[in-house]
Parts: C-alpha cells; structure tokens; sequence
C-alpha cells in the first residue's frame, strides 16, 4: 500500500477503495507491472488496481453495465490496512495521530466533536490545495473523518447498506461485545460547499464569524437538508436495533477547506 500510494495516482485509488459508496472501476485487469507502464499517467490507474488485485489488495466484485470490472477490498482486515494507510497520508506526523486520536475518542466516550472538527480545520484542511478543490465533495470530507475515527475493534464502520444511505454519511455502529463500555453510536452527516457558490472568497470565509456563516441561505439549507436526512436515519436505525443504541447524530458542513461547521442534531 506504501508503494501504491508513492505514485502519483495511487493515493487517490487507496482512498476511493476504502469507501463503498464509491464504484472503484477499470477497463481491464493487466497482467504487466513493468516499470515503464507503471510510470505512464494514462495507464497507472488501471496498472496499480490490477497489481493489487494480484496481491490480494483487492478483488473482483463483479461487472457494470459497461463492462468494467468493479474492485473491492475483500475483508475487514484489510479495510483496516487501507485506514491506516490513510492516515498515515493525512497525517505523517506521529505526534500529529496522537492529538488526532485524543480527539476521536472525546467523541467515542463523551460526544463531543468539537476536538475532531476543530482538529480537521487546523490540521487536515492544511494538507489540501486549490487543486483539490476540482473533485472535492461530501466524500472527501468523509474520507477524512473515516480515517480518523476508524476503530474496528468498538465499532461496525460503515456498515448496513439495507439503511440506503446516501455518500456524505458515516455510521458507526458498537460491536456487541463493547457495549458495556461507555461509549456512543455515532452517525454523521457531512455537506460540502465550493466558497465560490456563497460569492465569497476563501479569506472571507475564514474571516467570518460562525454565526454570520451560519446565518448564510445556502448554509442554512445544508444543515436542514443533513438534520431531515438524520432524522431518517435515526428512525431507521431505532427500528432496526431498540433501545440498545446509544445514538449521538451530529452534521458537518465544510466551506470548501476553509472552514469547518458543526452541529450535533
């Protein structure tokens, strides 16, 4: 995975397997690794996908209606490696994972994501540039979130696909032999927002206040489109499992990477 992500397209393919909403997808499944198609930006996509394949990295999970082979990470314990592999992309400091990580678990343990939202606005956003701005939605401020909260051993990442969930949420689910432990279900809601459709720049977004961003329409739409989508969930999720959830809801809007908004609902 290392190598894989030393490669120019290789990072963006490690991210976009990790997440299941996505199709990972290549015309074809090579069998040639040479140094020089490895190197060829056109063909390095599909080159590293088909390695990993070959390595167990990933595997066959059937074919679209185009014809392209969709690729999947097989189990759980590689999911993991995946996780931490983003991680490591994220945040290369160890000193850095550490504070990341005390801020994960004010979540788990008491529910509050102000640490983890206040560390992503100083932190993660940092990593990203302008260039990113081009693909960067919902998925890829839960691509950050997922890396930083992934814990297999309390909870069910991202699981039950019968919830129809669509690509901005993340749910964690505890493990049912950790629910004696004092810790939360946690489900998120996450909107994006370009600056540019606000009409303000990223330096005015970071000068304005909380309210005032806040107070803005389209803001104010994105928060009551991801508290109705909640609230469904939240029913969904009731149903399912009773009164052994101990559910905590919360949304996230990101102004592009310039700010960071939350509320837990």
């Amino acid at each position: 995975l290392a190598y894989i992500s030393s490669h120019p397209t290789g990072e963006q393919l490690l991210l976009s397997a990790l997440h299941r909403e996505t199709r990972l997808t290549i015309s074809e499944i090579g069998d040639r690794f040479g140094m020089k198609e490895m190197l060829e930006i056109e063909k390095q996509w599909d080159r590293l996908a088909s390695l990993l394949c070959y390595l167990g990295g990933l595997t066959i999970g059937g074919q679209a209606p185009d014809g392209k082979w969709l690729l999947e990470i097989p189990n759980l314990v590689m999911r993991k490696l995946y996780a931490e592999r983003g991680l490591e992309l994220i945040l290369p400091k160890n000193t850095t994972r550490k504070e990341a990580s005390d801020a994960a678990d004010a979540l788990y343990s008491r529910g509050e994501i102000e640490p983890l939202c206040s560390f992503v606005a100083h932190h993660d956003f940092k990593v990203f540039s302008n260039r990113d701005y081009q693909h960067a939605d919902e998925l890829t401020i839960k691509t950050i979130f997922l890396t930083l909260l992934y814990h297999d051993t309390l909870y069910i990442m991202d699981s039950e696909p019968e919830i129809e969930r669509t690509y901005g949420d993340l749910i964690m689910l505890i493990r049912p032999e950790m629910r004696r432990f004092t810790i939360f279900d946690i489900l998120l809601e996450f909107k994006f927002i370009k600056p540019g459709t606000l009409g303000l720049t990223g330096e005015q977004v970071q000068q304005q206040s909380e309210q005032e961003l806040k107070s803005h329409p389209m803001v104010k739409e994105k928060f009551e489109q991801a508290r109705t989508q909640l609230q469904k969930y939240r029913q969904r999720l009731q149903a399912k499992y009773g009164d052994i959830l101990k559910l905590r809801t919360y949304t996230v809007v990101a102004v592009g990477f310039d700010r960071l908004l939350w509320e837990e609902v």
